[in-house]
């Protein structure tokens, strides 16, 4: 009988879908286990990192369901955001027919691939179901002071008289115009996640099964550190410049300070000098490029001189004071003190720009060196010189003195600083979440009542590209009545970033219908924490740190009872091609439906699964397409050649096949775990399988390729689905072997090897080593010193 992978994969594609295979009951007794991959944005067409990310959860959910669990795998779609709004302009469509056309395509790809999802559950993001409750979650923080808005700089194209997203910005242009890139200051919406920070810190010591990597990146991006806040007086002046640093010990090397072009001080420091028209046209210049490019290592730091001179507090040396674009507002407080000796960008800009060096930290090394020698900055540790009292201090112990001292003398202060900042939701775009507050002329800034939830997308906007949010343009939507006077005002036309949707919509799989608030707590309460979280490390820091506030803040609604939303996590590498990921632009895509319609789901799924394993980079290979396809193919031909009874050498195969695929699976080891399938395979061709052995292969291969062990099964007279049947088990008995080698060495070097029953007596197995004649060469005429046994591997004679 032939294997016709496309009949065979509709087949059991239907049955799933009909009997509801998949379908997750809360009240079925059994231990729950939710497994939930990243949603996707809806592109259209899965692509092959689609494909291993979710092949790698199905694997885990089907295994878990074997293994009898009540598992909950749902999918649903991240729809909102700004690549709908552009393919809405280029197509001459809406957005939301856009999407939702896109959606269709995706799930009948992902159906394709045989994926266990409860599609009962499925939510979109851009659906005024799942929008009302961002509005609802909204008015809640704004309740609580934790949604507010405030001035802040977003970038700005000029022409098109939009916003742009920091990845929309290309070499300091407009990706669509390539009109130059200015900052603007714009009235926006923040949540105030700093109000999280020491738990959200904290609480990374619960995440005992997330990747290391991860822990370090959430920890780094939250940013504690403990330093000094130096206190600069403008010299002849009492104005003084606080300067965060956390190397306290490289202060008696800082030989001028640097302010950023926005900072409140800088228009204080020029006005009526002669300088003023020079530092103008230079922040005027700097307001014209994104953060983005400012704070590239890689791109040459410009600043200029305000004519203004401060007192280092520690030697009191007059030192210049300079703007440069490099130093931003939002990192510390808009000022540094440079020390170029010490920090490698402060090292250029002096080069750059003539300015002094001192030396203060010398290497244990290489000993005394002046700075007409360096080539670029000492960042190491060393011994502290010219640093005063501190001279001849290892400079970790000179740090913690010099801060006490300064705060002791009152020229500084130990303080904890933080780079978290509050999270900017505000965007001038159409297709999103609309923020649900009105603006009025006498009631001022007015929520929108919860009776009145969803604030919906108006389906007329227009459509350009240009001239702001397209929400501003429909008065329809903008103008209506105040909800406290009664009298005319304007609803707010920013949306919400889609970080938003995607910060809780876990917690809605748990209850997709309920209609009374964003989730029902006894759902969530049975089925939260999610067990397997899986996705791209691209998502590390911003969408895991946004899921585990919002979490803490429904914890403190007193709607959830614990503190994280994920127990495990892990982190896929991405599918390359000739060594480089696969994209559009590179023209080296592998479209999943040819290897579909060539090879089936099946062979693609074995494919992705044994390249490599999950966490690392997986190199595409035509020939391990074919390899899988083979292997399968090899696999249903055992059908044809079954015995009445297998011989035990197979059944001991059999056992510790079962014990091992079941701990790789566990463990995300696919790859091994099917390379001893494979080894079971090439035992069963080399000495036969009965019905039962042959089913039992069929069983440990439906996680990885489900229709085709659905279809053996069956075509095996077993009763039921193979998805559904429980895992094999192995019998301890048979993970013992009954014979043995033992290597045998004289002086710790391979002489010899002797096979001999399992568990032989250590001095059993001496006494027959020692009578081995193949050692006689090596013993003759030497005394043995002792003899050391390791059972069942190893006996090394030393004479």
């Amino acid at each position: 009988m032939q294997y016709n992978f496309k009949d065979i994969e509709e087949k059991w594609q239907r049955s799933w879908q009909e009997k509801g295979i998949f379908k997750a009951d809360p009240r079925s007794g059994k231990p729950k286990f939710y497994c939930l991959e990243m949603f996707p944005y809806p592109s259209g067409k899965i692509h092959m990192g689609h494909v291993r990310n979710y092949t790698i959860a199905d694997v885990t959910a089907r295994f878990k369901a074997m293994r009898g669990f009540e598992v909950l795998h749902p999918m649903g779609f991240d729809a909102f955001g700004q690549p709908a709004e552009n393919a809405a302009i280029k197509n001459n469509t809406k957005p939301s027919i856009w999407t939702y056309k896109c959606i269709d395509w995706m799930k009948i790809e992902l159906k394709k691939m045989g994926f266990s999802y409860d599609w009962e559950r499925e939510v979109s993001t851009c659906d005024d179901t799942y929008y009302r409750w961002n509005q609802w979650i909204f008015l809640k923080m704004f309740e609580r002071g934790i949604a507010y808005k405030r001035s802040s700089s977003v970038n700005w194209c000029p022409s098109c008289r939009t916003t742009l997203a920091n990845e929309e910005v290309i070499e300091g242009g407009c990706w669509r115009c390539h009109t130059a890139v200015e900052q603007k200051d714009l009235e926006q919406w923040f949540l105030k996640i700093t109000g999280y920070k020491e738990r959200l810190l904290d609480d990374l010591k619960q995440l005992k099964y997330w990747p290391g990597k991860v822990l370090t990146m959430q920890s780094n991006w939250i940013g504690k550190s403990r330093g000094v806040e130096i206190f600069f007086r403008l010299k002849d002046s009492d104005t003084v410049i606080p300067v965060f640093t956390t190397r306290a010990d490289t202060i008696f090397g800082a030989t001028y300070v640097v302010l950023a072009p926005e900072h409140p001080l800088v228009k204080k420091l020029i006005k009526g000098t002669s300088r003023e028209d020079e530092v103008f046209r230079f922040i005027e210049k700097v307001s014209k490029e994104s953060k983005v490019v400012r704070s590239s290592s890689d791109v040459k730091k410009e600043g200029v001189f305000t004519g203004v001179y401060a007192v280092n507090p520690v030697n009191n040396e007059t030192i210049p004071v300079w703007i440069a674009d490099y130093v931003l507002m939002e990192y510390g407080s808009g000022a540094i003190m440079a020390v170029p000796t010490h920090d490698q960008r402060d090292f250029l800009f002096a080069k750059e720009h003539g300015l002094p060096m001192r030396i203060v930290i010398q290497s244990p090394v290489c000993g005394p060196q002046s700075t007409e020698e360096m080539t670029e900055a000492y960042e190491d540790d060393g011994i502290q010189v010219n640093s005063g009292q501190f001279d001849g201090l290892p400079n970790q112990e000179a740090k913690n003195k010099i801060a006490d001292w300064m705060e002791q003398t009152g020229i500084g202060k130990i303080v904890t600083h933080w780079r978290l900042r509050d999270w900017l939701i505000s965007r001038q775009r159409y297709w999103g979440t609309p923020i649900p507050m009105i603006y009025c002329s006498k009631c001022g800034v007015v929520p929108v009542p919860y009776e009145d939830l969803p604030v919906k997308l108006p389906e007329n906007a227009p459509f350009t590209g240009e001239g702001g949010s397209p929400l501003g343009k429909v008065d329809e939507f903008v103008k209506v009545n105040c909800p406290k006077c009664k009298t005319p005002a304007r609803r707010e036309t920013d949306t919400m970033a889609t970080f938003f949707d995607s910060s809780w919509y876990f917690l809605r799989f748990c209850s997709p219908k309920f209609d009374e608030a964003p989730f029902e707590a006894k759902e969530a309460s049975h089925w939260m924490p999610v067990d397997q979280y899986i996705g791209g490390i691209e998502h590390a820091i911003l969408h895991l740190l946004y899921s585990r506030f919002f979490t803490k803040f429904f914890k403190d609604m007193g709607m959830l009872d614990f503190d994280e939303p994920f127990l495990r996590l892990l982190t896929q590498g991405m599918v390359l091609k000739d060594g480089e990921v696969m994209s559009k632009s590179r023209g080296n895509i592998v479209d999943p439906d040819s290897i579909i319609s060539k090879y089936g789901a099946d062979t693609l799924r074995l494919f992705i699964l044994f390249a490599a394993p999950p966490e690392t980079e997986l190199e595409w290979d035509d020939r391990g397409i074919e390899g899988s396809f083979k292997f399968l193919n090899r696999v249903w031909r055992i059908q044809d050649n079954l015995k009445d009874k297998a011989d035990e050498t197979v059944a001991r195969v059999l056992h510790k096949t079962i014990k091992k695929v079941g701990e790789d699976i566990e463990n995300f080891k696919f790859n091994t775990a099917i390379a001893g399938l494979m080894e079971l395979v090439n035992a069963i061709y080399q000495s036969g399988a009965d019905k039962e052995i042959f089913s039992k292969l069929i069983l440990m291969l439906c996680p990885f390729v489900p229709h085709f062990a659905e279809e053996l099964w069956e075509l095996m007279g077993n009763k039921g689905s193979a998805c559904v049947q429980p895992w094999p088990e192995f019998d301890p008995a048979l993970l013992i072997e009954e014979n043995v080698t033992v290597i045998i060495q004289v002086n710790g070097k391979l002489r010899s090897k002797v096979i001999v029953p399992a568990e032989t007596g250590e001095e059993v197995l001496k006494s027959l080593v020692l009578s081995d004649e193949k050692l006689k060469p090596w013993l003759q005429g030497k005394p043995v010193k002792s003899v050391i046994v390791v059972p069942n591997k190893l006996v090394n004679i030393v004479v």
